[in-house]
């Protein structure tokens, strides 16, 4: 009797404490996106539904400009972190023992440890040593992307290693005494295997430069201001309803992103559990 009335009780107690984590993580984020279609300038204050906002982002060539570059960035440091990161990882994995290794794997591991501000003001004192020996490279897109890449590429080789970690070495050992070369395993083999971290890696790197404040703020330059710097200098003047609109869409876009990417992984696990299947079969 005791088992039957705490079952039901740990039961519904786990539910409720599941759902105020969803409320606490969700309901911001409906707020703003309900607050974009807002009449009053001010924020909290509902006057009524409109699409002013909206109207109003498109003639922001402020907020638009630090979009596209934000956008720009984070591409690029999704594209590079991923290469690095899994260069990395292939490095700590596949090779147990060369000289530096304790040394190489706790550089890689630093940035996920460390300050963002010691980072970004590291990455500034270098290089400001460099253009001064020189004369490149000028405060701007680059150096954000340098700096975002380094940050990146730590994220990127964590979730890389941890998938080359779970391999089953016994199919690149099996390619390779089928004669093919260790290019071709790493292609052929190897890469199809670990494509879902890639993309896994890719999505996270992409959105972690895409709001990153802190590192941008110290290597951005004139004419080169994000769009997470153009709301955070407007915060401190009072945000325009037109923030809520910039975020809302960008609400939008990820879990767009986000759906199709999950379908993508799912129809590419469920594609390689029929193969393996079909393997064993035959």
């Amino acid at each position: 009797m005791r088992l039957a009335t705490s079952d039901p009780f740990n039961r519904w107690f786990g539910r409720g404490w599941l759902s105020l984590g969803y409320l606490f993580l969700y309901l911001p984020i409906v707020a703003l996106v309900v607050y974009s279609f807002n009449d009053s300038p001010v924020p909290n204050v509902w006057r009524g539904f409109t699409l002013k906002w909206y109207a109003a982002l498109l003639a922001d060539d402020e907020m638009l400009t630090g979009l596209r570059l934000s956008l720009q960035i984070a591409f690029l440091t999704a594209c590079g972190s991923v290469v690095l990161g899994t260069l990395a990882a292939f490095a700590l994995v596949k090779y147990k023992r060369f000289t530096g290794r304790t040394a190489f794997s706790g550089m890689v591991s630093a940035p996920l440890v460390m300050p963002e501000v010691v980072l970004g003001l590291s990455l500034l004192l270098m290089l400001v040593s460099v253009q001064r020996a020189l004369g490149f490279p000028e405060r701007g897109m680059t150096t954000i992307w340098m700096g975002h890449l380094l940050l990146g590429m730590a994220y990127a080789a964590v979730v890389v290693q941890s998938r080359l970690q779970d391999l089953n070495p016994q199919l690149e050992e099996a390619a390779m005494d089928l004669g093919a070369r260790p290019a071709q395993v790493f292609w052929l083999v190897t890469l199809p295997m670990i494509s879902q971290s890639l993309l896994s890696a890719w999505l996270l790197t992409f959105t972690i430069s895409l709001d990153d404040v802190v590192i941008s703020a110290f290597l951005s330059g004139p004419g080169s201001t994000t769009m997470p710097l153009v709301i955070f200098s407007r915060a401190r003047l009072g945000l325009n309803p037109s923030v809520n609109a910039m975020a809302t869409v960008i609400v939008v876009v990820v879990a767009i992103g986000v759906i199709v990417a999950s379908y993508l992984i799912a129809r590419a696990e469920r594609r390689r559990a029929l193969e393996i299947s079909a393997a064993h079969r035959a």
